[in-house]
């Protein structure tokens, strides 16, 4: 079987097996799993999944499904392939591969996806499938799962905290492709620093720019690093991206830039709340004085860490926090519901409530953010659960 897909898959299609580590050694060297190995539940669940443009280790939402499916491999026992493609053309290609063969689970990590497996769920009744981030079939497909986010509802948290923080009173938004999904992050991005910035009485901004309008916009780190670039000239301190692998160039940007200098258009209108935390000598010998750290909003997955300079959470980090988008909860569900036979085709729409988006806190943002920011955050988490507070969707 394994010989087939490689054949039907030979050159645009990549389709890789990936198991658990501790069974590919055992059948290595035995030729058959133990029993404790095949008793697993989903020892003979066949799952693949197709990935969007940026590839699975974009460090953001393709890397997070990954991480997701490679947890279910580990502990319930399922075969895991994949196809990454090698272009945006090429989003949407293995779907049919992968039904033919007869997988048991079909996943499309990204929208781009879901044309494609809305028109082969439709022709493989008997194949269940998933799309993260879209819903197919709008969702009347019973073997086809769409799984959604309420990414305005995370966004707005994020925002609150770039609008609390940001000393100059100018924070910045970058999109990957200018399209409904991400304007809802904008949206709720902006509704969250505007929201902190009424409750302090500070004529804020909130700058906008978008890497591009085709698929190629996630993969764009230059252009993504231009735009941030021109939103520190314009005195954003802290600046959030929404554009997959194009992130990576703000967080390049940040990390080379390290701190903005008042004047010209960079204005200091509250006290720093950065003063007291810990500075790495590169960051001392280039800033000094007069100056307010960078900062980057990490998106998807938890990209916290990506801001730390000198392998020292202890000191200045980059990353102020991330909007966790759980991709890797809702393909490790998803792939459960299979296993445990509890599939349904449909729509999951997973928000605040259902600890489906977030914000990310850990050892390399502790010091980041005050205590009494961190109380009024649940506050706030609390009251968009409740209905208090009605977070929009579009601009």
């Amino acid at each position: 079987m394994r010989r087939l897909l490689w054949l039907l898959t030979l050159g645009a299609l990549a389709v890789a097996l990936t198991a658990c580590p501790r069974k590919a050694e055992e059948q290595a060297g035995a030729g058959t799993a133990p029993a404790e190995e095949t008793s697993l539940p989903g020892a003979n669940v066949r799952v693949g999944l197709a990935f969007d443009a940026g590839g699975k280790f974009d460090r953001s939402f393709n890397q997070s499904a990954w991480e997701g499916a490679q947890r279910a491999a580990q502990e319930l026992g399922v075969q895991i392939f994949d196809f990454e493609p090698a272009d945006p053309s090429q989003v949407g290609q293995g779907i049919r591969t992968f039904a033919e063969e007869g997988f048991d689970l079909v996943i499309g990590v990204g929208f781009a996806n879901e044309p494609a497996i809305t028109a082969t769920a439709k022709e493989f009744p008997n194949v269940k499938f998933a799309v993260i981030d879209a819903v197919p079939g709008e969702g009347q497909l019973p073997n086809a799962l769409g799984v959604v986010f309420r990414e305005h509802e995370g966004s707005f948290l994020v925002g609150y905290v770039a609008g609390k923080l940001s000393r100059t009173g100018v924070v910045g938004f970058i999109g990957g492709m200018d399209i409904p999904l991400i304007h809802k992050f904008e949206a709720g991005f902006r509704a969250g620093a505007e929201y902190a910035f009424q409750e302090d009485g500070i004529q804020g901004r909130v700058l906008v720019g978008y890497v591009g309008n085709t698929p190629a916009a996630w993969n764009d780190p230059a252009k993504a690093k231009e735009i941030a670039s021109s939103q520190a000239r314009q005195g954003a301190d802290i600046i959030y991206a929404a554009a997959g692998g194009s992130g990576l160039g703000l967080i390049d940007f940040v990390k080379e830039e390290m701190c903005l200098r008042e004047g010209g258009a960079v204005r200091f209108v509250r006290e720093d709340r950065f003063a007291d935390v810990p500075k790495y000598p590169a960051y001392e010998a280039k800033c000094g004085e007069g100056t307010t750290p960078l900062f980057f909003i990490g998106v998807d997955a938890n990209q916290n860490y990506l801001g730390d300079t000198d392998n020292d959470p202890t000191t200045l980090n980059h990353g102020l926090t991330s909007m966790v988008k759980r991709a890797d909860v809702a393909v490790y569900d998803t792939i459960k519901s299979v296993v445990d036979g509890t599939f349904q085709g449909g729509v999951k729409d997973l928000g605040l409530a259902e600890d489906g988006v977030g914000y990310a806190l850990d050892e390399y943002n502790q010091a980041l953010i005050p205590e009494e920011v961190k109380a009024r955050l649940e506050e706030l988490k609390q009251a968009i659960i409740n209905g208090e507070i009605q977070v929009p969707e579009t601009r």
